[in-house]
């Protein structure tokens, strides 16, 4: 029987040489180009030679061949190869029906992809054709038995191949060059060496990236089930639009599987590595992958410096007080990725010295839907800011935390205000920002459709409470702003203090303001503005201001006694101030100040502007003559006091009215001065000293 078996062998192996002697397979263009033409409708064209080998194995080697592109697309083909061979052994074929093919070679393969205006492809008939006349059935291999042909390839090498993409839809067009494969031995369900490596080009930004990837691959016999085992990808991008103008990326992966039967894939052990950012996750699973890809599992960013990631992609770091600020950033989290959705749950994230703790998502990335809900231990916002001029600080404004996010509002366009879609809840332990400090902070934010409101608390504000809202309307070109604030039981002197750096008043403040505004800018804003103000001041001091001082040194001015001597101690000391106020155009009007102190009685009315800053106040004093007793009211001297006051926030200025002093029988005894320096000095010399009186 042997000897049976080794001639059949012999007669099959002459029966092969006589074909590749007698056979030209070249007389056979017309009819591949025939049958090509009745499957697929397309032209093709072999230019080269088509060469048939023997050994090593039954082989197909075809010089450059061109396929015709599809009617309605532009004339060049549609694939181009330049050379092509396919080696195939023989005797397993024969003698065991295993089809293996030693080699497959494609060298200078080109395609040239495209889609309509319509968004039809030019490749839609070649798989439509597929279906109109279906190839006749073919064994079901994944049922393998030993009666059925097996499938292996020795080898797989692409050499130089190149794909255009001109999507005419959208007007995008990308180009894929330089793709090298190479590829070892490939049977089902056994692990094959890859490295293919290939460069993308985009014509319009100019930007290219380079992806090389290696990994052992299996494949099921069904082609719905792969594995990667040791998966290695290097990453390179350069352009001018890329920051920096080059960014490279390293990712591995011990093992990533996807069946696409069960629409799963699990990612273990994967690691991206690009320049200082190091991004983990032990295990990522992915479900419904074809249709509705979603992947989750939790993710570790190991501690990095932002500032020296922004140096490496050339973005200059912003000018900031702490020159420590943006050195360490970690973050950790549970992820969940869809097509249109990223939700981070169990956010765990360090930043310099602030933990920060909680949950964000973003739905919807065009334009993207944030929610988020964090709190956090504490932070120093005045470590980001930009640094301070060397000024005095008492010329610093003092902000409210509703004017601080107002403000901060006012730094974005109204474009993007009108877009923004956010809603969530922050809370910080401790809160540092504008030289305030507060703890026991609460904001809550909601933002859609051009509408912005906001809701902050402070529980311990310089052992008081604060309580806010802002709300603003963007959808039109110049959004207007309301503002709601109050504070309860403020000490005000160390809040000036902080501020400041010194405070010239103390005491207890409870105020409240209802404002409304409309601007691009805080200018715009603060000259705009409208509404009321209430407030209440109880066991306060005023310092560098002594009230009974000033009376003092004009009384002792006029009848002509020695002055009180200076004292840079000054101040005056009331037991309670109250007021209301109007606010009209970004000015301030109060009419109905009232304070009182032991000494006296205080009523105050005017301006204040909050663009300039610029004060315009009187204050009128009536001293007291005798206190109230039980029986009898407080008993009031006949001339009141007035007391002007100018300058600005910073710095005011303030100035005796000296002409409320005067009585009759003084006026008189002035008037004879004044009268007595015209004559000796001239006409109007007086006139500069009425002016004080």
């Amino acid at each position: 029987m042997a000897s049976i078996g080794a001639a059949l062998v012999f007669l099959i192996i002459i029966g092969v040489l006589g074909l590749t002697f007698f056979i030209n397979p070249n007389n056979f263009k017309p009819e591949i180009a025939a049958a090509v033409k009745d499957k697929t409708g397309r032209e093709i064209i072999l230019e080269g030679d088509l060469k048939l080998a023997l050994f090593p194995g039954l082989g197909l080697s075809t010089g450059k061949a061109a396929l015709s592109n599809a009617p309605g697309f532009q004339d060049k083909a549609f694939a181009t190869i330049e050379q092509s061979d396919i080696h195939i052994k023989l005797l397993p074929l024969l003698l065991a029906k295993k089809i293996e093919v030693s080699q497959i070679v494609l060298k200078g393969l080109a395609l040239n992809l495209a889609r309509n205006k319509q968004g039809a492809n030019n490749w839609d008939d070649l798989t439509a054709s597929s279906v109109i006349k279906p190839a006749p059935a073919v064994p079901d291999l994944s049922k393998e038995t030993e009666t059925e042909t097996a499938f292996a390839i020795g080898g797989i090498s692409i050499e130089n191949a190149h794909i255009n993409w001109d999507n005419q839809k959208t007007g995008k067009q990308l180009e894929i060059k330089d793709v090298n494969l190479e590829a070892n031995q490939f049977i089902f369900n056994e692990p094959a060496e890859v490295d293919i490596s290939f460069v993308i080009f985009h014509p319009r930004s100019r930007r290219t990236e380079s992806i090389k990837l290696t990994s052992a691959v299996t494949i099921n016999r069904k082609l719905d089930n792969f594995r990667f085992n040791q998966l290695e990808l290097h990453y390179t991008a350069s352009g001018e639009s890329i920051p920096g103008k080059l960014l490279t990326a390293f990712l591995t992966a011990p093992a990533i599987a996807v069946d696409l039967s069960r629409q799963v894939a699990k990612a273990t052990g994967l690691q991206i590595k690009s320049g200082e950012v190091t991004i983990s996750a032990d295990e990522i699973n992915g479900s419904h992958i074809k249709d509705q890809p979603s992947f989750q599992g939790p993710v570790a960013i190991a501690p990095f410096s932002p500032v020296k990631v922004m140096k490496q992609l050339a973005i200059a770091p912003p000018a900031m007080r702490n020159a420590n600020s943006l050195s360490s950033l970690a973050i950790s989290f549970n992820l969940l990725a869809t097509a249109d959705s990223i939700d981070l749950q169990n956010l765990v994230m360090t930043l310099d010295d602030t933990r920060i703790k909680g949950s964000t998502s973003i739905k919807d990335f065009s334009p993207p839907a944030i929610a988020f809900n964090l709190n956090a231990d504490a932070l120093d916002a005045d470590r980001y800011l930009p640094p301070e001029k060397a000024v005095d600080k008492s010329s610093k404004p003092l902000a409210s935390p509703a004017a601080a996010i107002a403000a901060s509002a006012s730094l974005f366009l109204v474009e993007t205000l009108r877009k923004l879609n956010a809603n969530g809840e922050l809370s910080l332990g401790k809160l540092k920002i504008n030289s305030l400090t507060m703890q026991d902070i609460h904001l809550k934010l909601n933002a859609k459709n051009g509408i912005i409101t906001t809701q902050q608390t402070v529980d311990q504000f310089y052992q008081g409470a604060y309580s806010g809202s802002v709300n603003m309307d963007a959808r039109s070109n110049v959004p207007t702003l309301s503002l709601n604030e109050k504070i309860t039981q403020v000490q005000i002197e160390p809040l000036l203090k902080d501020v400041h750096g010194k405070a010239r008043m103390s005491g207890i403040a409870n105020a409240s303001a209802q404002l409304q505004g409309r601007g691009n800018t805080s200018d715009e804003l603060k000259s705009s503005l409208n509404g009321q103000l209430n407030f209440l001041f109880k066991d306060g001091v005023i310092k560098g201001f002594n009230l009974q001082k000033i009376i003092d040194n004009s009384k002792a001015l006029i009848k002509g006694t020695p002055l009180p001597t200076d004292n840079k101690n000054d101040q005056t000391v009331f037991s309670q101030m109250a007021g209301t106020a109007t606010v009209s155009n970004g000015v301030i009007q109060n009419n109905d100040l009232v304070a009182f102190s032991s000494k006296a009685r205080v009523n105050g009315q005017g301006n204040v502007n909050l663009k300039s800053e610029q004060l315009d106040y009187k204050i009128i004093a009536k001293l007291i003559k005798t206190k109230a007793t039980a029986t009898e009211p407080e008993q009031f001297h006949d001339t009141p006091i007035a007391i002007k006051i100018s300058g600005s926030f910073s710095k005011p200025v303030y100035m005796l009215d000296a002409g409320s002093l005067l009585t009759d029988k003084n006026k008189a005894k002035v008037n004879k001065l004044l009268d007595k320096l015209d004559k000796k000095l001239g006409p109007g010399a007086s006139d500069i000293l009425k002016s004080f009186f």
